[in-house]
């Protein structure tokens, strides 16, 4: 395991991404009406911090390959802090999203770099065990980010939120400058401008179990991502809880994913990591199955949609991190590009979902839960590709 000072700075950069998207989901209601939109307008501020994030993991993936960890992570993160300070200046709907593209461009540095660094530093069950920890602490970032959205809304409006989320950004600026050394030694840096990294890249992407451990990882996140955008008008509109109640509900399921992360971790060494993310993405389709089905009859309720929600936020623990350890396991002369694809097709898909789930207005959860039972159904066939894949090799 890394050291202390290395895995809490590393863990600090995982809460980014998760408050970025979900501190300010308790709020979508209020910005529609104080914006002068509607629920996909408010969700294209996700989508295009999303985007962002797609750009940015093709950017500063390669170059963290060429330069080394430490420089592109640190100008990611001040460029992150800086945009989200804008987004809570924004004086139009429009404004917000171009600021939030931009805050996500420079957020995607800490995502796609801390995953190379991982790799850098540990391989093997403990790679898997490090991953584990990580998802497990970033996930107190879904579950402090809608009650501190809550709270922070209540006080000083949705603008607020942005505020905090700079403050945030700032504290985990100062974190990767005093925490993360340079991982990367000169001599395995990649030489070469882009016509290497396209090389790499290739190379990557010819190795058929990363391409399919891969599309495991970024199915599985399509998934969340469909829920992140939809769970503000599920809950508040379609199930009639209010902002508190809401918030408190979205939190729970992201302890859910947390624990259940926790416990991968913890059995890592005697439970092989591929057995972990069978059974996480079995309850994810079957839980988001059983939620389409009752919506599809009209017989949701809060009763069985919660538990429900719990069932696939508990298996989604177990996915990210075990899909991510093997995929990137493939790669580990290439682990900048390895993990900037990953997180170019994670953040590509969810900027693809987040926006649908609200195209049939507001009042209903049909969209939302059809894009998590097609996520969950496209993780499965992905994985079920590699245990094909690793049977012929023998």
């Amino acid at each position: 395991m890394p050291f202390p000072l290395l895995t809490t700075a590393l863990v600090l950069i995982s809460f980014v991404g998760p408050l970025s998207t979900d501190m300010y989901l308790p709020a979508f209601p209020r910005m529609a009406e104080e914006l002068g939109t509607d629920a996909s307008g408010i969700q294209l501020t996700l989508t295009a911090f999303l985007v962002g994030m797609t750009a940015g993991h093709l950017v500063f993936g390669p170059l963290s390959d060429r330069y080394g960890r430490r420089g592109p992570l640190l100008a990611g993160a001040a460029a992150c802090t800086g945009c989200t300070a804008l987004c809570a200046l924004a004086p139009s709907l429009w404004w917000l999203v171009v600021l939030r593209f931009l805050a996500g461009v420079g957020g995607a540095a800490g995502v796609v770099i801390s995953r190379a660094v991982v790799t850098d530093v540990v391989q093997g069950a403990g790679a898997a065990r490090l991953f584990g920890v990580l998802m497990t602490l970033a996930a107190l970032g879904p579950v402090l980010a809608p009650l501190a959205g809550g709270a922070v809304i209540g006080a000083a409006g949705w603008r607020g939120v942005f505020w905090a989320l700079a403050g945030v950004s700032l504290v985990v600026t100062s974190a990767v400058a005093a925490g993360v050394p340079e991982s990367l030694p000169r001599e395995r840096r990649q030489r070469g401008g882009v016509g290497r990294t396209v090389e790499a890249a290739r190379d990557v992407l010819g190795d058929r179990l990363y391409v399919g451990h891969g599309l495991t990882f970024t199915f599985g996140f399509g998934l969340l991502f469909c829920y992140v955008a939809g769970s503000p008008f599920l809950l508040q509109n379609v199930l009639g809880m209010g902002v508190g109640a809401s918030s408190v509900a979205f939190a729970g399921g992201a302890v859910l994913a947390a624990l259940s992360s926790a416990v991968g971790a913890r059995v890592a060494g005697r439970v092989a990591p591929v057995a972990l993310l069978r059974g996480g993405l079995s309850a994810m389709l079957v839980g988001s199955a059983a939620l389409l089905a009752l919506t599809s009859a009209g017989l949701l309720t809060t009763a069985s949609c919660l538990p429900l929600l719990a069932v696939v936020c508990g298996g989604f623990g177990l996915v990210a991190g075990n899909s991510a350890a093997l995929a990137l396991s493939r790669v580990r002369h290439a682990s900048g590009v390895g993990s900037a694809l990953l997180g170019t097709a994670q953040s590509g898909l969810g900027a693809v979902v987040a926006p649908l789930v609200g195209v049939a207005g507001e009042r209903t959860a049909v969209p939302l839960f059809l894009g998590m039972t097609v996520c969950g159904g496209c993780a499965v066939v992905a994985h079920a590709g590699c245990l094909r894949l690793r049977v012929r090799r023998g």
